[in-house]
């Protein structure tokens, strides 16, 4: 099944990464059980309508790896893959 959002709303694929500890033990990213703050984006919306008609540009693109507000993005749920969606005044900033 494939997701178009609409508006300013983005799809994102949390990434998640097991900790490492000084002793080199792996502690998988289940042990905390926070909320990932950074993702891919596998889908765009077309923009924020303004009130003049036009749309605002999106400043991410599909395959940017960002970080988000922890809190912002829901939840849900495609074809068994857990993803996100988020308005794009909850991403922070690009990974680079």
């Amino acid at each position: 099944m494939k997701i178009k959002p609409l508006n300013d709303k983005i799809i994102i694929k949390p990434i998640s990464e097991d900790e490492v500890t000084k002793a080199g033990i792996v502690l998988p990213d289940t042990v905390d059980k926070e909320k990932p703050e950074k993702g891919e984006v596998v889908a765009v919306g077309p923009g924020k309508l303004l009130e003049s008609g036009n749309r605002a540009l999106m400043s991410v693109k599909v395959g940017d790896k960002v970080f988000f507000k922890k809190y912002g993005p829901d939840e849900i749920k495609v074809d068994d893959e857990e993803l996100l969606v988020i308005s794009e005044e909850d991403i922070i900033g690009i990974i680079e």
